[in-house]
């Protein structure tokens, strides 16, 4: 590997994609003294979603979402970025716009204050070009970092790279439930006719039980729904086998009964003699098992109607959602088989991914994992050990998300357990034992107040340390 140009100045890292991420990643090593070429299509080539050239152009939505680092898994992150140095949070602070408790921030003023810190970067040039295939060999150290509208050209070049089905152009998402939120005396562990497969016990499933009556209801309100409509750039986003729950429930009133909501296999051991008409099955979704998937009900409802509608299940009257589920264009990799520890392309070293491509989801995660790129890149440019974060920060609960805390699930060939994710504190390892105790003078103390101070504890955990692993006092 080429590590030095000439006798002084190390050999350019090459970036590919001015987003967030890449906008990040570029910031990140040219700030560790390595020179970067930010290599951006927009200018050259525009998208179907951005409207103007500018770097780190935000198109969904101006908000960071909530900036409380005390209770808050988004708020940690931005805690945590900003003590690793973040442009991206360096820029929305100073563009911020009335939120709340949100960080909100000014749409341009943001672009433009990242754009120029980045042209101004005596380390950073930035190249307008369409990048058509995967970076050369070459460039010996690179970061991908193209998000949600790769181009065609480059997507086919990750294909051939990774092979056909490690690429996903639709995302179809199930919502994903906190487990300790799921009211297990109504709900039951047990696999269908007790199977046990590869890894599993025969208790593998959270099943919730409906009777007729409630299966009814449920089917009404769900058909009832508002949904989302779908852009005209996102095509057609069903894949077989992933219809969404709603256009199931359309298809007569049994479908869903015979489908994912069938009952047979099971039963109910707070009331075996009574079969159930109806089951939703959640299965685990990440190794620690503090988070499930609502199994086979990806959807295109809105987030309030989900909200509403799902919480009519037994069982899950008092859901915590991690994430609520969707049909949209995002592409991403199947970034736990491909990439290392360091977001590396296990198939090709030196070549990093970061951003929405790897399997993250939100402007601030996108950003976190470009900053995580561009640190690991600067390290190995420098020949200096790569040491992750700890898997008790927000930075390293999602890089673990990303990489490998995601179940592989042998028992159904095809279907992905891995999903885009925000980053929540199901993501998080759990508290040592003992750590939630009882405040003084409190009589009840279960429930929320219990969540609260799990929260708290977990985000005082994270920061400390993250900044043990910055290195600062």
């Amino acid at each position: 590997m080429s590590t030095i140009s000439n006798s002084s100045t190390p050999a350019p890292i090459h970036v590919v994609g001015g987003g967030l991420a890449g906008s990040e990643a570029s910031w990140q090593i040219a700030e560790a003294g390595i020179p970067v070429i930010l290599h951006e299509m927009r200018g050259v080539r525009g998208t179907d979603a951005h409207r103007t050239d500018g770097l780190a152009e935000l198109v969904c939505s101006n908000s960071f979402r909530s900036d409380d680092a005390t209770a808050n898994a988004v708020g940690v992150i931005h805690a945590e970025m900003r003590l690793a140095g973040s442009l991206i949070m360096a820029c929305a602070d100073k563009n911020q716009v009335p939120a709340g408790g949100a960080l909100a921030v000014d749409r341009d003023g943001f672009s433009h204050a990242v754009t120029q810190a980045i042209e101004n970067h005596p380390l950073i040039t930035v190249v307008r070009e369409e990048i058509h295939g995967l970076p050369p060999a070459e460039w010996d150290l690179a970061v991908v970092a193209t998000g949600p509208l790769t181009s065609p050209d480059l997507a086919k070049s990750i294909q051939a790279e990774t092979g056909e089905d490690q690429l996903a152009f639709f995302d179809a998402i199930a919502p994903i439930v906190h487990r300790e939120s799921i009211d297990m005396d109504i709900c039951w562990y047990q696999s269908r006719y007790d199977k046990v497969g590869p890894g599993g016990t025969g208790k593998d499933y959270i099943n919730c039980p409906l009777d007729e009556a409630q299966y009814n209801a449920f089917l009404d309100a769900l058909i009832a729904g508002d949904t989302v409509g779908f852009k005209e750039w996102e095509g057609t986003p069903y894949f077989d086998g992933c219809l969404p729950i709603e256009v199931m429930a359309e298809r007569g009133r049994e479908t869903l009964r015979h489908g994912p909501m069938k009952p047979m296999g099971l039963t109910n051991s707070h009331n075996p003699t009574v079969k159930a008409y109806a089951v939703v099955q959640l299965r685990q979704d990440n190794a620690l098992g503090t988070l499930y998937n609502m199994v086979g009900f990806q959807t295109k409802l809105k987030y309030g109607a989900q909200a509403e509608i799902f919480r009519m299940i037994p069982g899950l009257q008092n859901a915590e959602f991690a994430r609520l589920g969707g049909l949209h264009r995002n592409t991403y990799i199947q970034s736990p088989m491909l990439l290392d520890h360091s977001l590396t392309l296990k198939s090709r070293p030196g070549l990093r991914f970061a951003g929405q491509i790897t399997g993250c989801e939100g402007y601030v995660e996108s950003s976190a994992i470009g900053l995580l790129a561009g640190r690991f890149a600067a390290a190995e440019r420098k020949g200096k050990e790569i040491v992750p974060p700890p898997a008790t920060t927000a930075f390293g609960s999602l890089l673990g998300h990303i990489t490998g805390g995601h179940l592989v699930h042998d028992e159904e060939p095809g279907k992905r357990s891995f999903q885009p994710m925000n980053v929540n504190f199901g993501l998080f390892p759990d508290l040592a034992p003992g750590s939630i105790v009882k405040p003084e003078g409190v009589k009840r103390f279960r429930g929320k107040d219990k969540t609260i101070m799990k929260r708290q504890l977990m985000s005082v955990r994270a920061l400390k340390d993250c900044r043990e692993w910055l290195g600062i006092a």
